[in-house]
């Protein structure tokens, strides 16, 4: 058989054995202890092969804003106010330049999939839209692109932020996202994007609950309207710091409520943690919702990137297996099958959210990335940076090992 590309020494599962995959037009055509062919070659040395990270959550459109918009309280209430202020001068042009360099970034940290959120309202209108729609179909042969448009500043409150936010789904936008707490009617607003959302037959991301007072949410809101519409498995809600302050009997109606609404949490420990607990001058509360607790009752759960660089997450650099370590730290998970939990966050569970499948089959695309461990949990506790990364059966970046040099180079 005549192949384009031939992966040797790859691992698909933990500590498996190694097997050489050969992709022929975007594809995976073989997998085999050994095949003989002449076709170019990219040495997995042995260690895992997936089908990359995903990225469940991530802001394009204000990335890397730190030389234009402070946050010097490092609370939520500042941060809005310092992007809603850029937001006043985003053009198409600059908002493509900050999001190519997350996505440069992203690509070589091994991410094969991403939902971005970007920000509609009048202030910024759909500058920020056109310049991630632009970068969804340029950046195509890196990292497949699915665009959510949500009102960051509030949708009942702002005029003519319900039509600009019509005008994006009309123009190829992927899903709809939500952000009740910035609302002056937030279960209006909860209303109204569902009744969208069954307009155009897309699914629903809210940001929520983003706070630690348990007295009151719009989890409830979320779960009740996702049964009356049928939209069981097509809502995800992201950051929910509350759920880190629910005793365990709370803890548990929660998931149970979750698991009958079909609802998908996301976790975004770098922002959550960054901003949650100002108020406290010690025992700062961590803030992150414990996405363990609810990947092990069976809910769909991920961890994912969230900001870059911005007033909201003043670091980053996109590197899901770092976000996946943090997590575990901070719910102070060690053992390997939790790690390995940790390893599904960010590959399995957003691929399965996102609507795609990562399994590595005959057939399957050839989208492929290598790691230097061997096992799941070796990636998660060692932060491993991935080697390189095949998409649609073309190589997309190399990232070698370093070679040390003992005793110094001449």
């Amino acid at each position: 058989m005549t192949l384009d590309l031939v992966i040797r020494a790859a691992r698909l599962e933990d500590r498996g054995p190694a097997q050489d995959i050969g992709i022929r037009d975007g594809r995976i055509v073989e997998i085999a202890p050994r095949i003989d062919t002449d076709a170019r070659a990219l040495d997995a040395r042995g260690g895992l092969v997936i089908a990359g990270f995903a990225d469940s959550h991530l802001h394009l459109d204000k990335a890397c804003l730190l030389d234009r918009a402070a946050n010097p309280a490092g609370t939520l209430k500042g941060a809005i106010e310092a992007v809603t202020a850029a937001k006043k001068d985003f053009t198409t042009e600059d908002v493509y330049c900050r999001g190519a360099r997350v996505l440069d970034r992203a690509i070589g940290q091994g991410t094969t999939l991403i939902r971005t959120q970007v920000e509609i309202d009048p202030g910024v209108g759909l500058a920020g839209f056109d310049a991630v729609r632009q970068l969804k179909a340029d950046y195509a042969w890196g990292v497949d692109v699915q665009i959510c448009v949500f009102p960051q500043e509030g949708l009942l409150n702002y005029p003519g932020t319900e039509d600009l936010l019509r005008q994006a789904l009309d123009r190829g936008a992927d899903l709809l996202g939500g952000c009740p707490y910035t609302d002056t009617d937030p279960e209006g607003q909860i209303r109204r994007l569902f009744a969208m959302a069954r307009d155009y037959y897309v699914d629903l991301d809210f940001h929520l609950d983003f706070d630690l007072d348990t007295s009151w949410r719009h989890l409830d809101w979320v779960a009740r309207e996702a049964i009356a519409h049928g939209m069981q498995g097509r809502v995800a809600i992201g950051h929910v710091t509350k759920l880190s302050m629910l005793p365990p009997d709370a803890l548990s109606d929660t998931i149970a409520l979750m698991r009958d609404a079909g609802i998908a949490l996301t976790v975004l420990p770098a922002t959550d943690l960054f901003m949650t607990g100002r108020d406290h001058d010690r025992a700062v509360p961590r803030g992150v919702a414990p996405a363990h607790r609810f990947h092990d009752a069976g809910l769909c759960c991920t961890v994912a990137t969230n900001n870059v660089l911005n007033p909201f997450t003043p670091y980053g650099d996109c590197s899901l297996p770092r976000m996946a370590n943090l997590f575990a730290n901070v719910a102070q998970l060690g053992a390997a099958q939790d790690l390995s939990a940790c390893f599904d966050m960010v590959t399995t569970a957003p691929f399965r959210l996102l609507g795609r499948d990562p399994a590595l089959r005959i057939g399957a695309e050839a989208t492929l990335v290598a790691l230097p461990c061997q096992s799941r949990a070796d990636t998660v506790a060692e932060i491993g940076r991935p080697i390189w990364g095949v998409k649609s059966g073309r190589q997309s970046f190399d990232a070698p090992q370093p070679i040390l040099c003992v005793g110094g180079r001449e």
